[in-house]
């Protein structure tokens, strides 16, 4: 499966734990203290490349270290790089994650050179080529924008998926409405779609968004799992039960298992399955990219993982 990922590429910087933050000029030790390429298209890409596909991402960086750090980090991952806009008058994006004991991850975050990204840099025959198209916060590049590189993605016969960004409470309606009829997989959260939908129910949000033209709203609810949204019903899918350690990267990865499985041929359904245990194999430790595992490992931990009830 050769994908292209879009849009949001951010450096996270994670510490563990962090249930309190020294006064003055004090200290405190902590367990661990790391750096990940994250983001709603570089995260995605870090977990699509585990799982099997072949991916090339693309966004704007800034040309500085941290943007340096970011290409080294997803090109050791398997991640193609090579469409990644370097802009030497804005930083790279990047958050300080402050993770307490209980999970909890406050976000410092800069938000740098990924709302520069335009149509002027996309790698419009890369898209041709691919099998699918994953775009990672629209809202930030605007969704004219967005629109038009989703209906150059359809008329090319790629299928695609979009992931948002910002928190529901700065979302609306029009910011999305335009990209809807080009957006094969829909990929929100639940408190996205209530915003952006600008409803007060959940389904009734995600069926106005797929009333709208997306294909299918799949919702992710954290330990509530994922609900499943089309023209012809609803279905809700569970989580597994895990000890939760970080859930930084949890959405993308959660992406990254719905939108391999279908472009493998299953069901929403058991997409939607492989997404969960993805999501929940890369909780169980710190940053975005956490987990040595592949498809055949996240269906295992799926046929043998308990579900939440």
């Amino acid at each position: 499966m050769r994908v292209v990922t879009m849009g949001v590429h951010v450096l996270d910087v994670l510490v563990r734990p962090v249930d309190a933050i020294p006064e003055g000029q004090g200290a405190t030790l902590v367990e661990d203290i790391r750096m990940t390429a994250a983001g709603t298209a570089g995260g995605t890409a870090l977990t699509l490349a585990k799982l099997g596909a072949t991916v090339l991402t693309t966004g704007a960086i800034g040309a500085d270290a941290t943007g340096d750090m970011l290409v080294r980090l997803l090109r050791g991952a398997g991640v193609g790089t090579e469409f990644l806009v370097r802009r030497t008058d804005t930083n790279t994006s990047a958050s300080v994650l402050p993770i307490s004991s209980t999970g909890d991850r406050p976000s410092l975050h800069l938000l740098g050179a990924n709302v520069t990204y335009g149509l002027d840099d996309v790698p419009w025959d890369a898209i041709a080529e691919s099998r699918h198209l994953h775009l990672g916060g629209p809202e930030l590049i605007g969704v004219e924008v967005a629109a038009r590189i989703l209906h150059f993605a359809k008329e090319h016969g790629v299928t695609t998926s979009v992931d948002l960004l910002a928190p529901g409470v700065f979302g609306s309606f029009e910011q999305i409405a335009p990209a809807l009829p080009h957006i094969d997989l829909l990929l929100p959260n639940d408190d996205q779609v209530l915003g952006f939908s600008e409803e007060d129910d959940l389904v009734a949000g995600a069926k106005k968004l797929v009333g709208a033209g997306a294909g299918l709203v799949a919702v992710t609810r954290g330990a509530d799992g994922a609900l499943l949204v089309t023209a012809d019903g609803t279905e809700t899918v569970p989580a597994f039960e895990i000890d939760v350690v970080d859930t930084t990267g949890c959405g993308d990865a959660f992406s990254a298992g719905f939108v391999y499985g279908i472009g493998l041929g299953r069901t929403p359904s058991e997409s939607a399955v492989l997404g969960n245990a993805v999501a929940a194999l890369v909780a169980q430790g710190l940053g975005s990219d956490h987990g040595d595992f592949d498809l055949d490992a996240a269906d295992a931990f799926a046929a043998g993982g308990a579900r939440r009830v």
